[in-house]
């Protein structure tokens, strides 16, 4: 996935805080704490102290951010005149998704499944009957609850928007407000960290600062990202006005969000780091990983690697098989960074890194879930 920015000044590229956009990943982690396994404490506590009616509620509209991170939370990017302006309160955000046209809040609350037709800027449902009878099945598949909403939203947008502002300022009494104010001081200072950063040492600096997912390119010209999805946007689109955002999460990891609809401004939604939260792997080596464990003989190989030492010959005696091929077998793993290498005297010898084979795990699991 990748962002062009060929032509856009630094001054386009804005860190900024967003309470709304906060709230959508609070609620993501509440529906599934297994993704954030740093907030197990704040999620229970949360979840059982809501009263029966809001958890009812959500429970109904968690379509909103649970499978998918509906793009309502960014509303800041989706209103044209908006300028990429988040604001400094809930309320202030709810006042700029109150400003959305029915049919792009339509689109993005009914977007069921990330697919390439919303990332592509296919028709509204409200609009077109193909894409009402698509949200209707995508709805069916989830249950009555979404169904009954999908078909209040499609019949009668007011109504439905009403309800999801009510459902979100709820929250904010019930347990956001002092979440936000909790957590907003460190946002904040992020956010200026990052600003600094951009205006000192760059934009490639500045999104190796945000995640280790994000490089600049060799030309400068595009952002990618190391995400197992297909993608691309425009910064510098005419249509919407040079401009990339980018916000800060407590609640993200190990997502990073990328929007990249068409009509909306371009944002990154990112995790701000914590210490104690190790980086996950790219992709790639990801990859590599998983392949070079997939071979049988290698498997083999690793269950004696993880014991101890062994030389080439040694393993060559124990599995009945020649030098060379245990060496071909021990440039896979080392590529993969599985195996460590150190040499005693004229013999040289090889053994399994336990921490890299044990991450790997999590690092798939981090890897997918980016």
């Amino acid at each position: 996935m990748h962002i062009d920015i060929a032509g856009l000044a630094p001054e386009h590229i804005v860190f900024r805080t967003s309470p709304l956009a906060e709230l959508g990943l609070a609620l993501h982690a509440l529906a599934e704490p297994g993704h954030h396994p740093g907030l197990h404490g704040w999620a229970t506590a949360t979840a059982s102290a809501l009263e029966p009616d809001l958890a009812d509620r959500l429970h109904e509209a968690e379509f909103l951010w649970r499978n998918t991170f509906s793009d309502v939370f960014m509303a800041f990017a989706g209103v044209p005149d908006s300028n990429g302006r988040t604001g400094a309160t809930l309320a202030e955000d709810l006042d700029t998704l109150d400003r959305m046209d029915d049919e792009r809040f339509a689109s993005a609350a009914l977007e069921f499944t990330c697919s390439q037709q919303y990332g592509m800027g296919a028709p509204s449902p409200l609009s077109d009957a193909t894409m009402r009878a698509r949200a209707l099945d995508m709805a069916a598949a989830r249950g009555p609850r979404q169904v009954e909403f999908t078909q209040q939203l499609l019949a009668d947008p007011a109504p439905m928007r009403r309800w999801v502002r009510r459902l979100f300022e709820d929250c904010d009494q019930a347990f956001f407000a002092d979440t936000w104010q909790r957590v907003r001081v460190q946002l904040v200072a992020d956010a200026r960290h990052k600003t600094d950063l951009l205006r000192r040492k760059g934009i490639g600096e500045a999104m190796a600062a945000v995640s280790p997912a994000l490089s600049l390119d060799g030309t400068g010209t595009r952002i990618n990202a190391d995400k197992l999805v297909e993608g691309r946007t425009s910064a510098v689109d005419p249509a919407i006005g040079p401009g990339l955002t980018l916000i800060p999460s407590t609640f993200g990891w190990p997502h990073l969000n990328l929007l990249h609809a068409p009509g909306w401004r371009p944002v990154i939604h990112y995790p701000v780091h914590q210490p104690e939260l190790p980086s996950p792997a790219s992709v790639e080596l990801l990859q590599l990983r998983m392949e070079a464990l997939a071979h049988p003989m290698r498997m083999r190989l690793c269950r004696h690697l993880a014991r101890s030492l062994y030389t080439t010959g040694e393993l060559a005696d124990t599995h009945g098989i020649t030098a060379p091929e245990v060496s071909r077998h021990l440039a896979v793993l080392k590529k993969a960074g599985l195996v460590t290498t150190r040499r005693r005297g004229r013999y040289v010898l090889h053994q399994l890194d336990l921490t890299s084979v044990a991450r790997l795990g999590s690092d798939f699991l981090e890897g997918i879930l980016r």
